[in-house]
């Protein structure tokens, strides 16, 4: 009776393991179209307080996405243009629970 027990715990821990890994995964960058959840990660970007397309905490190590931000053409993954109207994202700073996290750069923005 106990090692049936076990086993019926031990489905139930993979079964819920298995669905936290796959929730990770639909919140993970696509670096190849450089997307989040289908919205860009690069082009030009709005700061919102409220009603964001994305929630991103600013770090000094280990980013999901490194950023540079231009004053025109943000073409490349991880270019950021600032504008305050027609943006392609809007973007919310957030000090705990992002979405996604960045650090700026200088230089070779995109995949850390």
């Amino acid at each position: 009776m106990k090692t049936h027990l076990k086993n019926i715990y031990l489905i139930v821990f993979i079964a819920t393991l298995n669905s936290f890994v796959i929730a990770q995964d639909k919140s993970k960058i696509d670096f190849e179209n450089c997307t989040f959840n289908g919205f860009l990660l690069n082009g030009k970007v709005k700061f919102v307080e409220s009603f964001p397309d994305i929630k991103v905490q600013i770090v000094d190590a280990f980013p999901d996405l490194k950023v540079k931000l231009v004053n025109s053409f943000p073409d490349d993954c991880g270019e950021w243009q600032i504008v305050e109207s027609f943006p392609d994202v809007k973007i919310k700073i957030v000090d705990s629970f992002p979405d996604i996290k960045i650090k700026f750069v200088e230089s070779f923005p995109g995949k850390p």
